[in-house]
């Protein structure tokens, strides 16, 4: 895998007033970087701001404060149409709700052909047919499928269309928002799969949000983990769950459940209180062993690379 930055997300903070002086911090000063060829997993609970993340990278939200440099450039900061189109075809996202990102009054072949519609990509009918074509059988779907409304779809079709509809324009860089969430259990791993395999293909960098830890480490090459709007933990997918150092990352782990009797009837579900973290000073996010990095105090930083050492 190469090393190359393609993203590059320097103290984002996303925030909404929510009332005259009361202010949500939804994102509140990530900083992290998302390599060429990889998997980038995020994951939390509902309402940590993982979602926010994504959308204001892609400029659906425009930050509040920070940079999202993409290819070395700032994308809040552009401006003229020409370059948001282009920044628009280099990024796309995959959305969580695969019913509601998918416009029931439009066919299939004109929800995928969209982007090509726009960034001029099909110069005939012909040469326009014939892509959503083949972008219906990439993800698993025939021809004849694009003829049918959404309705007409199960979940996970429905996902797959919108993966099609991502792919059409020649992203390098893919933000799947909880793409297999609204999912059956059996049909995630089928979508999961297929973002790794178009993945392989296309030379494509993916930003995974999710809250299922499992699934996480499957498909991420390295994963952080959010909470309350801040990155608590950043490791590779597999270091993170040998030796978790943060006790919310523990608390997610704790929760996961395994196909074994015998594990689940003795299992102990860690709960995470806050209030046990040191408070004598603001928390910085530090190598506690090779990238791996954790939110804490000088305190909590001599404890955790000890940790670390033992495990």
């Amino acid at each position: 895998m190469s090393r190359e930055k393609l993203v590059e997300i320097k103290n984002l903070k996303q925030h909404f007033k929510t009332g005259r002086h009361s202010v949500v911090k939804a994102v509140d000063g990530l900083t992290f970087d998302i390599y060429k060829g990889e998997t980038f997993g995020l994951v939390g609970e509902s309402g940590c701001g993982k979602s926010t993340t994504g959308r204001t990278i892609i400029r659906l939200y425009d930050a509040t404060e920070g940079e999202v440099n993409f290819n070395g450039v700032n994308v809040h900061d552009k401006k003229n149409k020409a370059d948001l189109k282009q920044f628009n075809r280099e990024m796309q996202m995959i959305f969580q709700d695969p019913y509601a990102s998918l416009n029931p009054r439009m066919k299939v072949e004109d929800i995928i052909a969209e982007g090509l519609d726009i960034h001029g990509l099909a110069k005939t009918k012909e040469a326009r047919k014939k892509r959503v074509h083949d972008l219906l059988e990439t993800v698993g779907l025939n021809k004849e499928h694009a003829n049918r409304y959404p309705h007409e779809f199960s979940g996970g079709q429905r996902q797959r269309i919108g993966i099609a509809r991502a792919l059409a324009v020649d992203p390098s860089f893919i933000i799947a928002d909880e793409p297999i969430s609204a999912l059956d259990v059996s049909i995630q791993a089928q979508v999961v799969n297929l973002l790794k395999k178009l993945q392989r293909e296309n030379d494509l960098t993916y930003l995974f949000i999710a809250h299922d830890l499992s699934m996480v480490k499957y498909i991420s090459d390295r994963i952080g983990v959010m909470y309350f709007g801040k990155l608590v933990e950043l490791a590779d997918a597999d270091d993170l769950y040998k030796n978790p150092m943060h006790p919310y990352t523990k608390s997610l782990l704790s929760a996961i459940p395994l196909p074994d009797p015998d594990y689940e009837r003795n299992r102990v579900r860690e709960e995470y209180d806050p209030s046990q973290h040191d408070t004598s000073e603001e928390p910085e996010f530090c190598e506690v062993g090779p990238d791996h990095w954790v939110l804490c105090t000088t305190k909590e930083f001599e404890h955790y690379k000890k940790e670390y050492v033992s495990v």
